[in-house]
């Protein structure tokens, strides 16, 4: 069973929620001390998630997140609550805000590797140097299945040897940013060794999703201009993608492997 980020998150934070809102019931109504109080919140989110989770099983990483962060909610609270009205000693505030920084920056990854680097990220960050109209950079690198097993391995040998030796030059990118759920242009330009555009060639490729391969889908591009291919697409989710690219003329084949990341709104050509 799999569990994106957005539902993660959702999970994670009204657990927490419910956390705090019974550390404060259980304070105010029945009187105990914030340490009391921090120990039973811990014993029932044992006592609820384990079982459910067991029923459910999203996971053992996803279960030991939850775990975790549950446990680490209720010792904080515990903490805080056992330090109300008392001065507060560096050791325990210092052990509380290491772990609030754990909890919001394995938050921040989740949010990153499902929505890619958009929104406030996308400001703060640099932008790629050499960028031109394309959205992102692709790193390149031959498709790579060749640890299952040594023919394919030795496949694989063959195929980057090939590719080094035809020296076939591709650029590639979105020619505007890509937004899920609006037509984007991607674009493919191969010259070959000697600078000279490559024209009659055949160019596929499959943009694949990590999280589930059901989302996966391919796609055909069209010779626009000499040694130009271009596809209008839509990106039907938002995040980070793989995307395999084969070029073929005749029986020559070059395959490259990229990664990208699409957009959640709508926004404007840049």
């Amino acid at each position: 069973m799999s569990m994106n980020a957005s539902m993660l998150l959702t999970g994670i934070g009204g657990g927490v929620l419910a956390e705090i809102a019974l550390f404060v019931l259980l304070r105010r109504l029945f009187r105990l001390d914030g340490k009391t109080a921090g120990v039973a919140i811990g014993l029932l989110a044992l006592l609820i998630y384990v079982p459910w989770a067991i029923l459910t099983w999203p996971g053992a990483d996803i279960f030991a997140i939850h775990l975790a962060i549950f446990l680490t909610a209720a010792y904080a609270l515990g903490m805080v609550g056992g330090r109300v009205g008392r001065g507060w000693h560096w050791a325990p505030a210092l052990i509380v805000a290491f772990f609030v920084l754990v909890i919001v920056t394995n938050v921040v990854f989740l949010g990153v590797a499902e929505q890619g680097i958009t929104g406030l990220f996308a400001h703060l960050l640099p932008k790629p140097r050499g960028a031109e109209v394309a959205d992102s950079r692709f790193p390149g690198t031959v498709s790579h299945d060749f640890q299952k097993k040594e023919a394919l391995y030795n496949d694989y040998l063959r195929q980057v040897e090939a590719q080094e030796l035809r020296g076939w030059q591709v650029h590639k990118g979105w020619l505007y940013k890509p937004f899920v759920g609006q037509p984007a242009t991607f674009v493919v330009k191969v010259n070959d060794r000697a600078g000279v555009p490559l024209t009659g060639a055949e160019v596929s490729g499959r943009f694949l999703r990590t999280s589930d391969s059901r989302d996966d889908f391919d796609f055909r591009m069209s010779e626009v201009a000499p040694g130009e291919y271009r596809a209008t697409l839509e990106m039907p989710l938002h995040g980070l993608w793989q995307l395999v690219l084969q070029i073929r003329r005749g029986d020559e084949l070059h395959e490259i492997r990229a990664d990208t990341s699409v957009s959640g709104g709508q926004g404007e050509r840049s």
